[in-house]
């Protein structure tokens, strides 16, 4: 399958030969995120790939059309794992959609963070977005490659149970920017660390360990689960193409009324 490829774009500085690697098989399109993009989008332009960028405000917006790119992805702090908490998708996505079309009226804009259903999906699109980008409720589907027991728990939980974090950042001795934080599911090891990365990072040797021994066992009142606000909307775990046509069926049933 002609698939796109995805780059968090500080961590591809460090080993850029993978842009190689992904751009070989003329992907659908690379989506950077995280980071400055603007190191990469020439080598993507020239192997006529398009160019997605993920964004979080309207500053990185310029960065992302001055590199060339033809897809903007406004990721609002409802999104599960890494993002920033600053915006909300429902007021970044119109500022992004109304900055764009002065700057580059042919770049699509994707709304991304709390899409879960045709509901959300339709807001996005009178928000004025072309599309949205769908993780937590592709994430709860039978082809994601994640633990039963990590599916089990997120169709419990609702968006109040998570909490955006830095500290599986420090368990996991990811070097995140400071800018960054990742939404994760509430659990035991949150209870005692998050707001605590201090200690944490003073007590790591002992607790990496710990951590790494609960990820082998699946045992999620340690391990991560990066999911978003919209995992209330996950009770049950369908094929994604199901959840793909419910979402569009409900969504064009809503903007029809």
């Amino acid at each position: 399958a002609r698939v796109g490829y995805g780059f968090i774009t500080w961590s591809l500085a460090r080993n850029p030969g993978l842009l190689d690697v992904a751009l070989a098989q003329q992907p659908a399109t690379v989506m950077l995120s995280f980071g400055d993009l603007r190191p990469f989008a020439e080598r993507i332009r020239l192997a006529g790939v398009p160019l997605t960028a993920q964004v979080q405000n309207l500053a990185q917006v310029g960065h992302a059309l001055d590199a060339g790119a033809e897809i903007i992805v406004a990721q609002g702090g409802e999104a599960g794992g890494h993002g920033m908490s600053v915006r909300s998708t429902f007021t970044l996505v119109p500022d992004v959609v109304d900055l764009v079309a002065q700057r580059s009226p042919d770049t699509l804009v994707v709304a991304a963070g709390g899409v879960a259903d045709g509901r959300g999906l339709a807001a996005a699109l009178a928000l004025g977005a072309d599309g949205a980008v769908v993780g937590t409720r592709l994430w709860a589907s039978r082809e994601a490659l994640v633990s039963p027991r990590a599916h089990q728990r997120a169709i419990r939980a609702g968006g109040d149970d998570t909490v955006r974090t830095r500290a599986y950042d420090v368990v996991r001795r990811l070097d995140w920017p400071a800018e960054y934080n990742a939404r994760a599911l509430g659990n035991a090891f949150l209870d005692t660390w998050h707001g605590n990365e201090e200690e944490l990072s003073s007590s790591l040797s002992e607790v990496v360990t710990t951590y790494e021994k609960a990820v082998a066992a699946e045992d999620f009142e340690t391990a991560a689960i990066l999911v978003g606000e919209a995992v209330g909307r996950v009770r049950e775990i369908r094929p994604a193409a199901d959840i793909v046509a419910d979402m569009t069926d409900e969504a064009a049933r809503i903007l029809n009324r």
